[in-house]
């Protein structure tokens, strides 16, 4: 069994940061990613960012590109997602997952384990 526990929500202005964390105990690693998602009230959960344990591949959402980075510790079995130049937009739960395959996917479906998600709140 893979438990996900996220962190580092918050209230922030736009144009601010804030870096969520996601601690990952269970059978997780090497041949999975991990992934981000979001979900804003009253619409569909979709794709942030993903990236390979081994830390050699990361993807991202358009809307979060240059903006957001992925990033793992292997050691701590973390994943971090650091966010910058946040805007509005951004509000929402977010929430980390892990794959079910090794094979990279944007899809809800390909992930098999999720975290309980943490608000993030972005301020005009």
């Amino acid at each position: 069994q893979v438990q996900l526990v996220e962190s580092g929500g918050g209230l922030v202005q736009a144009g601010g940061s804030l870096r969520l964390s996601c601690a990952a105990s269970g059978r997780t690693f090497s041949s999975y990613l991990m992934g981000w998602f979001r979900q804003a009230p009253g619409k569909e959960r979709e794709f942030v960012a993903a990236i390979t344990w081994s830390g050699d591949n990361t993807y991202y959402a358009d809307s979060v590109k240059g903006r957001f980075t992925i990033s793992g510790d292997n050691a701590k079995n973390t994943v971090y997602l650091q966010m910058n130049s946040l805007k509005p937009e951004d509000t929402a739960v977010y929430y980390c997952a892990r794959s079910r395959s090794s094979y990279y996917s944007r899809a809800e479906y390909a992930y098999a384990y999720w975290g309980q998600g943490t608000q993030v709140t972005v301020s005009s």
